[in-house]
């Protein structure tokens, strides 16, 4: 009996039945409904506009890493806090753009993959780029503005260790035009800004995907969705350790990210916390149209079912009257020859 429960589980009607289901919850998430393929290029002419404000922003950011900063005044006394040694970058410039763009760009395609949502894929996309975006020109735009020295700054203006001072009591660098450049952008950190505005974006994301605050109590999603805002931390950690930058400029450069990435995704995605913190604005909306439009046809086609209803029904009680008629006829008969 136990045996032939088991093979029950595997007949060709249950399989079939469990590949319908799984087909039918596939679309009341709306992956074949909502591709690159179907919606795709309609969804990037939508948000045109936004895309341009995007090419707008990396010109910005472009000027801004090219535009000398402010050349604040050093004196003598303050050069003392900035005769750490230069060092080498332990994360590498080309990196950043490297675990703070293609990194979450990967995990949103997974993503998709798995559910078909180009909703997600796009919002979740053009969410990440706005946050790391904003962040760099905001960043950068400081940077050109404050000019404050790097921790290593004094052998950046003197890399042979003799000082020169004005009769105002400023440096008279004589080092690496491009290294006295880059020594007046401390503050803040724009390894560090980079990484909490990408990496803050995915955590924010992974919160509302694995629904980590539905007050359940599992831990383990606090640590996936901790996992990216650690390795932004270590990072600005890493650039105190270079001495590349002050501890301050690191501190102000991960609250600008995180601030950034917040704004940035809540501009596409409900709260983590929410019961629909799991999918963009865009496709709740979209699920939406389709069922108000899926009533419409509905109630258009009613009236056309309850008329052949009523001709269905009329039927029957047509060929009930012939029947009537006919009794009423042979009655009619007997009794005529019983009169005979």
């Amino acid at each position: 009996m136990a045996w032939r429960n088991i093979r029950s589980l595997f007949t060709f009607s249950n399989v079939r039945n469990s590949f319908q289901l799984s087909r039918y919850r596939k679309v009341e998430l709306g992956a074949p409904a909502h591709t690159i393929k179907s919606h795709g290029a309609a969804l990037a002419m939508n948000h045109k506009h936004d895309w341009l404000i995007l090419l707008f922003l990396a010109m910005i950011e472009v000027t801004l890493i090219v535009t000398h900063p402010f050349r604040r005044f050093v004196g003598k006394d303050m050069m003392e806090d900035l005769k750490y040694p230069m060092k080498d970058n332990t994360v590498p410039v080309w990196s950043v753009p490297m675990y703070a763009v293609l990194l979450p760009i990967v995990i949103f395609l997974l993503v998709y993959i798995r559910r078909g949502d180009v909703y997600d894929l796009h919002h979740s996309t053009l969410g990440l780029l706005f946050s790391v975006l904003v962040t760099a020109v905001i960043t950068d735009a400081i940077k050109d503005a404050v000019g404050r020295p790097r921790p290593d700054f004094f052998y950046r203006c003197f890399p042979d260790g003799k000082e020169f001072y004005d009769q105002l009591g400023n440096v008279i660098c004589h080092g690496k035009a491009s290294d006295i450049k880059e020594g007046h952008k401390s503050f803040p950190s724009g390894h560090t800004s980079w990484s909490f505005a990408g990496l803050g974006f995915l955590s924010f994301y992974l919160s509302g995907k694995i629904q980590a605050f539905d007050r359940k109590g599992h831990v383990a999603k606090l640590c996936i969705i901790f996992l990216p805002l650690l390795v932004a931390s270590l990072i600005g950690v890493s650039r105190v350790n270079d001495y590349w930058h002050h501890w301050q400029d690191v501190f102000a450069g991960g609250l600008l990210g995180l601030v950034v990435a917040a704004f940035c995704y809540r501009q596409f995605f409900p709260n983590p916390y929410d019961d629909d913190g799991w999918g963009p604005y865009a496709y709740f909306k979209a699920m939406e149209e389709a069922r108000c439009n899926s009533n419409t046809s509905n109630n258009l086609t009613t009236p056309d079912v309850q008329a052949q209803g009523i001709q269905v029904v009329n039927q029957p009680g047509r060929q009930n009257g012939g029947a009537v008629g006919n009794l009423s006829s042979a009655q009619d008969a007997m009794e005529s020859g019983r009169s005979l």
